[in-house]
């Protein structure tokens, strides 16, 4: 069990918003339901303006700036999005237990977006690379 379970929605985006959220706490599935929960309190567009600023601002105040990428984090969002298009969960517990490829094939998922590497090319860290094979809807 992931230790960001220990905590409610609230505490937890509370906790990543003030930058007090333990930083080993912020796991990949920690990053995908920080996702959910600001996509469903308000939205596509505004979680995706939500989740990039909160995430600067946490690896600035953890020092950790050089791990941000623009582009990672909106198409995360985005995928986390469309697989909330189809899903019948209103917890995320149950919505990563219904797409665990949002875990398990994560990468795999960005690949079938992207034929670049958008983990390594620096473009994608400092700005939004619109998918090259794939849109997300």
């Amino acid at each position: 069990m992931e230790n960001h379970f220990d905590l409610s929605d609230a505490e937890f985006t509370d906790q990543f918003a003030s930058c007090k959220l333990d930083p080993g706490t912020f796991s990949h599935e920690a990053h995908l339901r920080l996702a959910w929960i600001l996509i469903d309190r308000h939205g596509i567009e505004i979680a995706i303006e939500k989740i990039q600023k909160q995430l600067q601002n946490f690896v600035d105040h953890i020092g950790a700036r050089d791990k941000y990428n623009k582009t990672l984090t909106v198409a995360a969002t985005k995928a986390v999005y469309h697989f909330m298009l189809k899903s019948r969960s209103s917890k995320f517990k149950s919505f990563i237990e219904e797409f665990p490829q949002l875990k398990s094939n994560f990468r795999g998922l960005m690949e079938a977006h992207y034929a670049i590497d958008i983990y390594n090319i620096p473009e994608a860290k400092t700005q939004y690379l619109e998918p090259d094979l794939l849109p997300f809807d």
